[in-house]
């Protein structure tokens, strides 16, 4: 009789690990997001005056010339050989 009170019991608990385990690790499909990079911002720029700055291309009010896409210039650093 012992035996089978123990058994039942090993069962119960192992049952109940099961259970508890399946439903504390459930995520749904609502709650994970993906991070997406927002589209990068064109902006337009002046050659001979790159402080004037514009969402569109169009004329520098300054000196007339055409607006031009500004692009970064980062260069990865170049090593110093000594």
């Amino acid at each position: 009789m012992k035996k089978v009170m123990l058994m039942a019991v090993a069962i119960l608990f192992s049952a109940t690990t099961v259970f508890a385990s399946n439903g504390t690790n459930a995520v749904s499909d609502t709650t994970k997001t993906k991070k997406v990079k927002p589209a990068p911002k064109v902006q337009y720029t002046c050659t001979m005056h790159p402080e004037v700055l514009s969402d569109k291309p169009g004329k520098c009010p300054k000196c007339g010339m055409t607006l031009v896409k500004k692009t970064d210039k980062k260069k990865p650093a170049e090593k110093m050989k000594m």
